[in-house]
């Protein structure tokens, strides 16, 4: 680690999961600790032997101690690293060439001492996260072609059926082709909360199955699943460096020659006009002294940390230059669709007229919809429940209006209102757009039946989350292409005052641009539609973008899970890393400028400025690993949403004519089992019906 620390060499590559397997799990067993416990040993039993016993005991300490860094040393320099390890080596050559044999192993004890310190704080921070592998089971059974076999993960192929046992780890990404269950997602989403899962639900590697059985349809091999993913995209993003960590580097890389100049001048300008003995000697403790590896640490350790802690809580950080960016934030632009709503659209509502009922309006409408892929369509044979529906024929679309068919052979419409007369059901149209829902109007044989409200519900967190955002002095912004109408009623309810409607993905990037007029700026979107949104803001974080590689490279930040309130902590967590950085930057920067005076004038010896020199790295790589702490990330309580989800699996499914007539009253929330994501809140095809 020697020459690591400044910058010079290439150990910001991707270890390779035998070199992570080999962290150590204890200071014991790394080897810098081990040769520098032994020299200690010998440096002690020095002081109480006479004669030439100590001198020789002070050359054995000074070689065990200098083995950890003086091979490595020469190494860099054949390549042409010139790293601390080498100020170190010339240093502690010096002091054995004028006799001072116990400087030399102290010198070789102390620097062994911090660069163990150094090499085993990196790699824990680092396998802790690739140990996130680790909760790939060693074994996956496994069917194909008929035949069941228990094999390595590493053995899968895509298309293979997965057989995942009650409490067993899911091996890779995939499909579930059968069984229903909940799963413990919380390792890859950073949610404590399990979700239900049943055919056609997508489930990633890592995941603890609940009490259910499951056979899933591998989409992904163990090289290239979520997990796999993952600890790639972290890896790289430590590559990824913030200005703090280019200031650090640029000041650490030209001082290791810097100071082998300033050396030789002391050592050449202190000869002539004294005691060239005295002046070389203060020459090597200035080499010591104004040792940048503490400096070229400062902040690497600390964005290894921070990532680390984040990715565990569910938040993808990439880089130091990421964190940064998060920590300055000061205006919170939020896409309403798959952001601020669940992009999951549910019935909540259904009016009638007067000699109609409800259920009756829903089956006509569902047998209408039976054959469509529209999100809406879900909702409605969602809400008509699991009765025997035949669907209708003739069913066709009238672009930007609706449908037409047969349904038991008489004549039906549904669709926007204008398309189908609202007639008497106009106040109760206009009363559920105002509350934010597409309505879509239902006849039969020229009769008015009723109509069906339909709207992406809001987030239950998601007004948690913008009074946390508003408690950290963030200004929060809506920006959607939804309807004003909508849009107003899901900005009330989160509690946003600035809403802006009816956007394309040009308008979101524009005002992304104008807001930066406000300060740094974070746009919040899937990381698909939102793209040039995300590009432009300073900070571009995907919601919920698990298991997606374009949300993931979209943005500079993702949100692995569905909750809204790790937003505000992503904030909360990249401030106080980047206080850290700020620490270390001046506590590094203010020992290297007290030492170095200190040496040149003779005031402090070869030994003190060693202890003094390590001491301010280990307070560095200390205080670094500060900004690993999960203060800023806590455990959330259960979501409601996801408690509704959990209870609607384990309840017998009740017909929709015992429900209540209003089946769900507006600014309430509800998952429905089944619901096919899509997109929602408005944005609709030709042929769904709705007025926008």
């Amino acid at each position: 680690m020697a020459d690591a620390c400044c910058g010079t060499d290439t150990s910001t590559r991707t270890p390779s999961a035998a070199e992570s397997a080999a962290a150590p799990a204890a200071v014991r067993q790394v080897r810098e600790f081990q040769a520098a416990a032994a020299a200690g040993v010998l440096l002690l039993s020095a002081l109480f032997l006479p004669g030439p016993w100590d001198t020789a005991l002070e050359l054995a300490a000074l070689v065990v101690g200098a083995a950890t860094f003086v091979p490595g040393t020469l190494r860099g320099l054949v390549r042409g690293v010139l790293g601390v390890g080498l100020l170190m080596t010339i240093a502690a050559v010096g002091a054995v060439v004028s006799g001072e044999y116990g400087e030399a192993a102290t010198l070789a004890f102390l620097f062994s001492v911090a660069e163990g310190l150094e090499g085993y704080a990196v790699a824990r921070t680092q396998h802790g996260l690739r140990a996130l592998l680790d909760l790939v089971p060693a074994t996956a059974v496994m069917r194909r072609h008929g035949v069941t076999t228990e094999v390595p993960p590493s053995d899968l192929r895509v298309g293979d059926t997965l057989l995942v046992k009650p409490g067993e780890r899911i091996a890779t990404d995939g499909v579930v082709s059968s069984g229903r269950s909940a799963l413990d997602t919380s390792v890859v989403t950073g949610e404590s909360v399990p979700v239900e899962v049943g055919p056609g639900a997508e489930v990633f590697a890592g995941c603890v199955n609940g009490a259910g059985a499951l056979e899933i349809t591998v989409t992904a091999t163990a090289e290239d699943n979520s997990l796999a993913r993952l600890v790639h995209i972290v890896h790289e993003a430590q590559d990824r460096k913030g200005s703090s960590q280019r200031l650090a580097e640029g000041f650490a890389r030209p001082l290791v020659p810097g100071v082998l100049v300033l050396a030789a001048l002391v050592a050449g300008l202190g000869s002539l006009f004294g005691d060239p003995g005295v002046w070389i000697g203060r020459s090597l403790v200035v080499l010591v002294a104004a040792a940048p590896c503490a400096f070229a640490l400062s902040v690497p350790v600390a964005v290894v940390a921070a990532i680390g802690a984040a990715s565990k809580a569910g938040i993808l950080v990439k880089g130091g230059a990421a964190v940064e960016a998060l920590g300055k934030v000061k205006v919170v632009a939020l896409d309403k669709t798959g952001t601020l709503t669940r992009n999951e659209p549910v019935v909540i509502d259904v009016v009638t007229t007067h000699d109609t009922d409800r259920s009756h309006v829903l089956d006509v409408a569902a047998a209408l919809e039976a054959r469509s892929e529209h999100p809406l369509a879900a909702a409605v044979l969602t809400a008509a429940g699991d009765r025997a529906l035949t669907p209708g024929t003739d069913v066709a679309a009238v672009p930007g209006n609706g449908l037409t068919g047969m349904v038991d052979g008489r004549n039906a419409r549904l669709g926007k209102p204008g398309f189908v007369d609202p007639g008497a059901l106009t106040p109760d149209v206009q009363r559920l757009q105002d509350e934010g829902a597409t309505v879509v109007l239902v006849e039969r044989d020229g009769k008015l039946l009723g109509a069906v409200a339909v709207r992406d519900e809001i987030r239950p967190e998601a007004a948690e989350a913008v009074k946390a955002l508003r408690a950290q002095g963030v200004k929060v912004v809506m920006l959607t292409g939804d309807n004003a109408r909508t849009a107003a009623a899901i900005g009330a309810a989160a509690g946003i005052d600035d809403v802006r409607a009816e956007l394309l993905p040009q308008d979101k990037a524009r005002i992304v641009t104008e807001l930066q007029a406000l300060g740094p700026v974070a746009m919040v979107g899937d990381g698909i539609n939102d793209a040039p949104a995300l590009a432009t803001a300073d900070a571009g974080i995907a919601m919920g973008a698990m298991g997606s590689d374009v949300a993931i490279e979209a943005a500079d930040t993702a949100l692995m899970g569905e909750d809204l309130r790790r937003l505000p902590d992503a904030f909360a967590h990249a401030r106080a890393a980047h206080r850290v950085f700020t620490q270390n930057l001046l506590l590094s920067g203010g020992i290297l400028l007290a030492l170095v005076p200190l040496a040149g004038t003779g005031v402090l010896g070869l030994a003190a400025v060693v202890a003094g020199h390590e001491l301010a790295e280990v307070l560095v790589i200390g205080n670094g690993i500060r900004a690993g702490r999960r203060k800023n990330l806590p455990a959330h309580a259960p979501l409601r949403a996801a408690v509704a989800r959990h209870a609607a699996a384990t309840t017998v499914p009740v017909a929709p004519a015992a429900l209540p007539l209003r089946l769900l009253p507006p600014g309430r929330d509800l998952i429905p089992i089944g619901a096919a994501p899509g997109n929602a809140g408005g944005c609709c095809s030709d042929s769904c019906g709705c007025e926008d």
